[in-house]
C-alpha cells in the first residue's frame, strides 16, 4: 500500500492574501453549534451538536446577497428540490473507506431513518454507484466533537478550533482530527478556510475509492444543466469549471486541478462556489470527484476508478501517532469569470 504522508505540526494559519476583504465577522456559540455572520449578515452555521449528531457540518452557505446556494439539509425542503443522497449535507469532511468503515454515507439521523426510502414524489435519477463499505450499523462511522470549541468573532475574520474523534461503529476512535475553520467576506465574496489535521490512533488506511472527502451539494438550480430537461423540473442553469481548462463534468470529474469552480444562476442572481487545493497539500494538484447532479467534492484518494485503472492506489496509510495535513478555501461569489478566479487561486497558493 503506498503512503503519502505530510506529517507536519497543526500550527496558526498565517494570512497573507490581499483579498479585499475587512468586514467583521461575528461568532456565537449555541447549544448545538456556531452561528456565522458577516458585516452583521447570517452566513453559515457550524452544526456540532444535538442527539442525532453523526457527523459536524455547515449549513447553510449563503452568498454575500443573502441567497441560499447549497442544497437543504434535510433535502427536499425547496419545492422540486432532488433527494437523492441524503449525506450530502452542507460543506462536510468524509471518506467511503477507512479501515473498511464508511465516513462518507453519513446522515444525521437515528440509525433506523438512515435507512428509510425515499420521499413520496422525489425526483428520481439514474446515477452513478458508489463504492466502499455499504452504509449499515456495522460499517457507519461517526466524527464528531472530542471536547469544547475555541470560537472567535474578529473585526476582519472570525475562527472555529474543534477537535474531532473519527469512531468506529462500536464507539471507539479511530483517528483525531484537530481542524480550524476561518471565515470571512466583504460585498461580493463569502470566504471559507478549512486546515484538517488528521492524526492517527491506530493505523489508519483511507483505501481507494472515489467517495470522498471535502464536499458540499449545490442548490439545484445550481447543477449542470442536462442533456434532455424533465417536463415539471426546476431549470438547471449550472456549469463546471476548472483551472485546467476543462468544463463540464466529463471534463471536470476525475481531473487533477488546483481549483474548480460550480456556478449558474439562482433566480435571476448570478452565483458560484469556487473549492480550492492548497500547494502544500498531498498530491496536489488533487482529483476532483465533482458531478453534474450537483456534487462539488475534492477527493484525493479515488485514483483506480478516476484513471480506470484498477493497478493504481490512490490509497494513504498513517501508522499510529502520524499525521496528515490538509488545506481548502471556499468562495462563494457573484459569477465571477475565470481569470478572476485564477487570480484568488495565486493569493490563496502564496498563504502559508
Amino acid at each position: 500500500m503506498p503512503r503519502v504522508v505530510s506529517v507536519v505540526a497543526f500550527g496558526v494559519f498565517v494570512l497573507a492574501s490581499a483579498l479585499p476583504v475587512a468586514a467583521q465577522v461575528t461568532l456565537t456559540q449555541t447549544a448545538t453549534g456556531v452561528t456565522v455572520e458577516i458585516d452583521g449578515k447570517p452566513f453559515t452555521e457550524f452544526h456540532a451538536g444535538g442527539e442525532d449528531l453523526n457527523r459536524v457540518y455547515l449549513h447553510p452557505l449563503r452568498a454575500a446577497s443573502g441567497t441560499v446556494v447549497n442544497r437543504s439539509v434535510p433535502a427536499g425542503q425547496v419545492p422540486g428540490e432532488t433527494v437523492d443522497h441524503p449525506h450530502h449535507a452542507g460543506l462536510f469532511y468524509g471518506h467511503g473507506d477507512v479501515n473498511g468503515f464508511n465516513f462518507w454515507a453519513i446522515q444525521n439521523v437515528k440509525p433506523a431513518a438512515a435507512q428509510a426510502p425515499a420521499a413520496a414524489g422525489a425526483e428520481q435519477r439514474q446515477l452513478p454507484t458508489a463504492a466502499g463499505p455499504a452504509p449499515t450499523t456495522l460499517t457507519l462511522g461517526r466524527i464528531v466533537p472530542k471536547g469544547p470549541m475555541t470560537v472567535k468573532s474578529g473585526a476582519t475574520s472570525g475562527t472555529i478550533d474543534v477537535v474531532l474523534d473519527w469512531r468506529k461503529p462500536d464507539g471507539t476512535t479511530l483517528l483525531t482530527e484537530t481542524r480550524r475553520m476561518m471565515f470571512r467576506g466583504d460585498r461580493a465574496l463569502r470566504i471559507i478556510d478549512v486546515d484538517l489535521d488528521l492524526r492517527a490512533v491506530e493505523t489508519v488506511e483511507f483505501r481507494d475509492t472515489k467517495e470522498g472527502t471535502f464536499a458540499l451539494r449545490m442548490a439545484t438550480e445550481l447543477e449542470e444543466v442536462p442533456a434532455t430537461a424533465k417536463p415539471g423540473a426546476p431549470r438547471r442553469t449550472g456549469r463546471l469549471v476548472n483551472a485546467r481548462g476543462g468544463v463540464g463534468e466529463k471534463q471536470v470529474w476525475g481531473k487533477q486541478a488546483e481549483w474548480v469552480d460550480y456556478a449558474g444562476r439562482i433566480g435571476d442572481e448570478p452565483v458560484g462556489i469556487v473549492m480550492m487545493d492548497h500547494p502544500t497539500n498531498p498530491r496536489h494538484p488533487t482529483y476532483w470527484h465533482s458531478r453534474g447532479y450537483g456534487l462539488h467534492s475534492i477527493n484525493p484518494f479515488g485514483l483506480h476508478d478516476y484513471l480506470n485503472d484498477k493497478t493504481q492506489n490512490g490509497g494513504l496509510t498513517l501508522q499510529p501517532g502520524e499525521q496528515v495535513r490538509f488545506r481548502y478555501r471556499v468562495v462563494i461569489h457573484p459569477g465571477l469569470s475565470v481569470d478572476r478566479l485564477a487570480a484568488l487561486y495565486q493569493d490563496y497558493a502564496r498563504t502559508r
